[in-house]
């Protein structure tokens, strides 16, 4: 099973979205600008949060918090970006400004890197320069001062402090990478039980269900292929 769709998995997709409500909150509080109503912008994080649903696919590899996270960050800031245009922009360029950063949004959180110019031209099947060009229009936008403060006191977090970072997944995808490399010296059980903990998210008495084997051994194989991972990775360093 590749993807959860609403017509395949109605219960497990749903299961699912409740499962990450808690995260689409957080990501929404913590993106949630002055002036703002909370509830709106929640609104659009649980919007990426049924699209990550959707969209992902478990044979990727890839934990669903580290692929969701970006996603529905993404949802947001495209949220802010159709709402804030100031400057005359033409409506063909204003369009394809908005699927541009749409499209960068969903390649980012594929890849796990930001996307190029020329990810961005293949996938819309445009030229370079029209990527620029709708880039470039970004511009337009009515701008806000990165010192704001979201919450209502002096020491809430900044715009500054929420824009314009290195998001969650991104930084799983290093890790990962990194992660696949270290792993060829561990046999494929102790692999396999890796995977299923830190890349499925599974608990360790799910592994040993799916293993067959008792939650202890489980703890015993993850705490030896652990230790052989950082044994391999101090080595190289």
């Amino acid at each position: 099973m590749a993807a959860i769709h609403r017509d395949d998995l109605p219960a497990e997709r749903e299961a699912l979205v409740e499962r990450y409500l808690p995260l689409a909150r957080h990501l929404a509080a913590r993106h949630t600008s002055s002036g703002e109503p909370f509830d709106d912008v929640l609104q659009v994080a649980c919007i990426g949060l049924v699209k990550a649903v959707d969209r992902f696919d478990r044979n990727r590899g890839v934990a669903f918090s580290s692929y969701a996270t970006p996603t529905i960050v993404g949802e947001i800031k495209r949220y802010y970006r159709d709402r804030t245009w100031v400057i005359h922009v033409p409506r063909d360029l204003l369009e394809l400004s908005l699927r541009v950063e749409r499209t960068a949004d969903e390649l980012s959180a594929e890849r796990g890197r930001p996307a190029t110019n020329a990810d961005l031209a293949a996938k819309l099947q445009i030229g370079e320069d029209e990527v620029r060009r709708a880039r470039d229009a970004v511009r337009a936008r009515r701008t806000t001062s990165m010192e704001q403060r979201v919450g209502g006191d002096d020491d809430s977090a900044t715009l500054g402090d929420s824009f314009g970072v290195d998001e969650p997944g991104f930084v799983a995808a290093e890790q990962r990478a990194m992660l696949d490399s270290l792993m060829r010296c561990l046999s494929a059980r102790d692999r396999e039980v890796v995977r299923l903990r830190f890349v499925d998210d599974l608990t360790q008495d799910e592994i040993g269900s799916r293993m067959r084997i008792s939650q202890m051994q489980v703890s015993r194989v993850l705490r030896s292929a652990l230790d052989r991972l950082r044994s391999v990775a101090a080595a190289a360093a």
